[in-house]
């Protein structure tokens, strides 16, 4: 054979390992089960031992953590997976999340004619089982003449590796070297949950019989194996690891992120212990607090270390006394140390002149700095009341106490700043009903004992300070029983802040969405729907001038005690005049809810408001969300679901069973069609709201006459409601935060 290998052989090793590359998802672990453990489970198996949450025999294992302990050769051995495994287990770490088992060597072994004379495959299938090959511990290693180690696995032989070994003369191998003469390695794969290791050759096996008859591949720990050229020769390689090399799994005790396993505690793995997001697989892993040791999977499993009876371990020069947790060391008494945990104690001298001088000079600046202090302080004060006055005047101040002493205004009051850190307990944390990127909702309590909600926005434009006292004005003669009250601001602050109705019963979103699917009668829902329809109608043609919302949506619908509905958010709205038109710079806006239209031309009309009370509209009949998840990972347009449904004849499907009474048939058809027309692609096609109104109305009177006898049944459902959540989503207190940059989210 020549010196180097011919140009076709490099192009097939090319060939093979770009091909093997490839991406898969790792299979999921079986579900998991509650930390319950029988108390007469053996902890060990031949030497190996065998913590929660593995375990051996019924009671003792989480599921997909069973290992069986076997007597093999008159030696007991553990395996992983229960009986239908066979899996050896040689050791298991819980910090971590680890197991180290025993994986067998693919061989294949030449005469000197170059036939096969004996072969062996290797293969593991972690299959349904929270374990995956370790792609970080693990690699793949090739020993012999001109072959090829290929690995594959992964759903449908997705995921690959392989190397090529190849020699040109026996004195090209080196002992420890295993760069791709006699011996290649390479990485796998990460999340292999099943693989198969096999071979290909190229060229005459046979002129390398004599000093490599046999050809090795196998996948191990990389901290393991060191190429030693005598393993070429002979069996001696395939018979010294007849049992198998070590290979590392990596496992973890719930295939969810800590935050989601947290949610149902009956099965959540941490028992009293640190939950740990695997950095390797989908899933979690337990460990003990710092300062505690054990086993973190068990009730009562993780430990405090007592650090005193460790001096190595924790070191103490004075005395130590152990804590929960932690421990402490002090010098004794007449002793110091800067750290005695460090530096030895040593006994304290007197104090010196010098630094009795010093402590004196110390005592003399503090007493200078302190006068200084209180003529700065003194001299802050002025400036804080006069940058007060300047933003009173700045926010439009004058104009509004102008406003307000004509009587123009009458429902607005200007609030002081003391007086909104009064009723929030100075906007402590505990009051805070949302907070979003440029703001914050708080909860405060007036001194005439009324509930309100204060918002405190972050930034605020020039341009917007200016419209903020004009937009106010209006916005404060807005009197709807559907809509929220503005009650009052405080203008004495750089940005100003707005005082709102509270509202308790939270968002129209949560009533539909987050209510454990207690029942929600068609009648309430379309009294909602009227209701609403009615605030909005209000506002396109009864305010002046007409104000478009701009962001009409279920979670822009507050519910009061009495599940009233009162439409809020203001920030996207626009005041225009008859028949006129808005042309956006930056669309505003919902996801889900937005009118193509809209998007499209960026003009903002009142038939954008139609379009997105069609979605909301959509959304009390079906009880989906805007953006749905129907049994994928790819979200659904509900309003797009919505016409489909109703042009293939399929209104049914979509629905929500609580209101599919056969007695309700016909007006739902009719709330159907309506949702429909608003949901028009075409703005000049949909109606306008006070015609939705008025059809939501008409369709209200015929489902209260035909259902009489179910009159009590509103009453009954919502009485279930009155432990729903008193907190208020911010988003229901959003008015005029376009002209202050507020935009406070509801964490959704």
């Amino acid at each position: 054979m020549g010196s180097t290998l011919p140009l076709f052989a490099f192009l097939l090793l090319l060939l093979l390992l770009t091909l093997l590359q490839a991406a898969t998802t790792a299979a999921a672990s079986a579900p998991p089960s509650p930390n319950v453990v029988s108390p007469h489970c053996n902890e060990t198996c031949g030497g190996i031992s065998i913590p929660y949450p593995f375990g051996i025999g019924d009671g003792c294992f989480r599921d997909g953590f069973e290992v069986t302990c076997e007597v093999v050769n008159a030696i007991p051995r553990a395996f992983l997976g229960g009986s239908e495994r066979n899996i050896t287990v040689q050791n298991i770490s819980l910090l971590q999340g680890q197991a180290s088992v025993l994986n067998d060597i693919a061989w294949l072994c030449f005469n000197s004619t170059g036939d096969v004379v004996d072969d062996q495959g290797s293969s593991i299938n972690l299959s349904g089982l929270p374990f995956s090959v370790s792609g970080t511990r693990n690699e793949l290693t090739t020993m012999g003449c001109d072959v090829i180690g290929i690995l594959i696995g992964g759903d449908n032989y997705t995921l690959g590796a392989g190397c090529v070994s190849g020699c040109f003369e026996e004195a090209s191998i080196a002992i420890g070297s295993c760069h791709g003469a006699g011996c290649c390695e390479t990485t796998i794969p990460e999340k292999l949950d099943n693989f198969t290791v096999t071979f290909a050759t190229f060229f005459d096996i046979s002129s390398y019989t004599d000093y490599s008859p046999c050809s090795y591949a196998f996948i191990a720990d990389t901290d393991w194996f060191y190429f030693n050229k005598s393993d070429l020769r002979n069996h001696t390689f395939r018979d010294k690891y007849k049992d198998g090399v070590p290979l590392v799994l990596d496992w973890v005790a719930g295939n969810q992120t800590c935050e989601e396993a947290k949610r149902n505690l009956s099965s959540f793995a941490c028992s009293n212990s640190d939950c740990i997001d695997s950095t390797s697989l989908p899933g979690y892993i337990c460990n003990c607090s710092t300062g505690f040791q054990g086993n973190p999977y068990l009730p009562d499993g993780c430990k405090d270390i007592d650090e005193c009876s460790l001096p190595n371990q924790y070191p103490c020069y004075g005395k130590c006394s152990n804590t929960l947790g932690n421990y402490s060391c002090t010098c004794p008494k007449g002793h110091s140390s800067k750290d005695p945990k460090s530096e030895p104690c040593v006994r304290d001298q007197g104090i010196p002149t010098s630094t009795k001088i010093v402590i004196g000079s110390c005592v003399g600046i503090v007493s200078f700095i302190t006068c200084i202090f209180c003529i700065i302080l003194a001299f802050q004060r002025r400036k804080l009341l006069r940058e007060k006055d300047k933003f009173f005047q700045q926010n439009g101040g004058l104009r509004l106490y102008e406003e307000i002493r004509s009587k123009k205004i009458d429902t607005v009051k200007i609030y002081t700043k003391e007086d909104l850190e009064k009723a929030t307990d100075n906007f402590d944390k505990s009051r805070e009903l949302g907070r979003g990127g440029h703001g914050t909702v708080y909860k405060g309590y007036l001194d005439d004992g009324r509930e309100v909600a204060i918002k405190r926005s972050k930034v605020v434009t020039e341009d917007q300070s200016e419209e903020f006292v004009r937009e106010m004005i209006i916005l404060s003669q807005i009197n709807h029983k559907n809509i929220v009250r503005l009650l009052g601001c405080c203008l004495e602050v750089e940005i100003p802040m707005l005082v709102y109705e509270f509202i308790p019963n939270g968002t129209l979103f949560d009533f539909i969405h987050d209510n454990n699917e207690k029942l929600i009668p068609l009648t309430t829902r379309l009294r909602i729907a009227r209701e609403s329809a009615e605030a909005l109608a209000y506002l396109h043609s009864s305010a002046s001038p007409p104000i478009v919302h701009g962001d009409v949506k279920s979670l822009n619908i507050l519910l009061d005690h009495n599940y009233v509905p009162k439409v809020s958010d203001f920030g996207a709205s626009r005041m225009i005049s008859i028949d006129e038109t808005q042309f956006i710079t930056m669309v505003q806006g919902t996801l889900g809810y937005l009118d193509p239209e809209y998007l499209l031309v960026r003009q903002l009309t009142a038939k954008s408001d139609v379009y997105s009370f069609g979605v909301v509209l959509v959304e009390l009949v079906t009880r989906k969300k805007a953006i749905y998840y129907d049994g994928s990972n790819q979200g659904k347009a509900l309003a797009s679901s919505f016409i489909e449904a109703m042009k293939d004849s399929r209104l049914e499907e979509i629905l929500d069973d609580q209101i599919m009474g056969k007695e309700n048939m016909d007006v739902i058809h009719e709330i159907a069609e309506l949702a429909k027309e608003c949901l028009n692609m075409n703005g000049d096609e949909r109606p306008t709201m006070r015609e939705v109104a008025e059809k939501l109305h008409m369709l209200g009177g015929f489902l209260q006459v035909s259902s009489t006898h179910h009159a009590p049944e509103e009453c009954e459902a919502l009485l279930g409601e009155s432990s729903m959540s008193s907190t208020l989503d911010s988003v229901g207190y959003h008015s005029l935060e376009n002209k202050l940059g507020f935009d406070v989210k509801a964490g959704r």
